[in-house]
């Protein structure tokens, strides 16, 4: 996979750019107005093709892809951009189904808000993204003896058996070969590796990983570990029923 790197748009140098693919005339112009209005750029596409072409154009900060549009549907391409990029993906679903839901996470996708959408609610979605994407920064330290697994191990290098967690350069290895996390997996491993053997709960997850203020879906939790397990190991994070998820030290 080949990782995107940003460099600061030149409006002002702050201003996040959105790909933003619907294929509803009006709630592509509505919404594109309304998020424009508080300050984003915003590439608005009618459909799938249109947008991965768009994507590899632009670069953009981060995409916004209905789940129902022709072409390419939002599924596919949010695996298309997951292929060539860690850039955050929010999908947007006109049906609550759990499997739009599932599909689109198990795809790459980052979290995802049912339309019909209040502005405000996707705004505040889309910069607590981006909040999350552009301060990660590493748990606290972990206290134990040098050696012991889950321990400090020189640096930010945390050990949890087979697996190795660079905690200041970002990298995670299994067996001693490297691990593609996504941002949001790596976010997550970080909170389960600051507090290795401590239950925590799908909606503290939320609240840290996610950032979210309200209540949320449980469900982007799950997919997001069991996406995070395909990669380190099945047995390394536990399912603790009734409480929540805990790293294995």
């Amino acid at each position: 996979m080949t990782e995107q790197t940003h460099s600061p748009h030149p409006q002002g140098g702050a201003r996040t750019e959105v790909l933003f693919v619907e294929d509803d005339d009006v709630i592509r112009e509505a919404t594109q107005l309304a998020l424009e209005r508080v300050g984003f750029t915003v590439t608005a596409m009618p459909d799938g093709l249109s947008g991965l072409e768009a994507f590899r154009a632009r670069r953009p900060d981060i995409a916004l892809l209905d789940v129902m549009v022709p072409g390419m549907d939002g599924v596919s391409l949010c695996r298309r951009i997951r292929d060539e990029s860690t850039v955050p993906v929010i999908m947007l679903s006109a049906r609550a189904d759990a499997i739009d839901v599932v599909l689109g996470l198990e795809a790459g996708a980052d979290d995802y808000v049912t339309k019909p959408f209040d502005g405000a609610v996707l705004v505040a979605r889309l910069r607590a993204v981006m909040r999350r994407f552009g301060h990660a920064s590493g748990p606290p330290s972990a206290d134990g003896e040098p050696g012991d697994e889950g321990a400090l191990a020189g640096g930010g290098l945390l050990r949890f058996g087979a697996l190795e967690v660079d905690t200041d350069g970002m990298e995670v290895r299994r067996d001693g070969e490297q691990v593609a996390l996504t941002p949001t997996e790596m976010r997550l491993l970080l909170e389960f590796s600051s507090a290795p053997g401590t239950v925590l709960s799908r909606d503290k997850l939320l609240e840290r990983v996610w950032d979210y203020g309200w209540g949320g879906d449980t469900r982007v939790v799950d997919v997001h570990v069991q996406r995070l397990r395909t990669k380190i190991g099945q047995d390394r994070i536990e399912t603790v029923r009734g409480f929540g998820y805990k790293l294995r030290a």
